[in-house]
């Protein structure tokens, strides 16, 4: 029998897996891509797999990597409009 930790890692990898190989099928193959969809599917795994009424201990450490995720998120997206208004 699974943990709910180890779930939520399974989850993961298979939506990351699901998302590479989506994006191999469409040719669209880029790290930027990957990242985002992959952020998103982290986003939502973490939000459906923990319960409702309490904040369990290993919450905290997941909302260093959301952070750091959307940090990142906000430095691609910074970028791509920087790129943008260059043209």
């Amino acid at each position: 029998m699974l943990t709910k930790n180890q779930r939520l890692v399974l989850a993961f990898g298979g939506w990351a897996l699901l998302t590479l190989a989506i994006l191999v099928l469409l040719n669209s193959l880029d790290i930027e891509y990957f990242f985002v969809l992959c952020l998103i599917g982290f986003l939502i795994i973490v939000e459906l797999s923990g319960p409702f009424t309490t904040k369990p201990k290993w919450r905290s450490r997941v909302n260093i990597v959301i952070l750091a995720g959307v940090a990142i998120f906000a430095l691609i997206v910074v970028r791509k409009v920087l790129e943008i208004i260059a043209r």
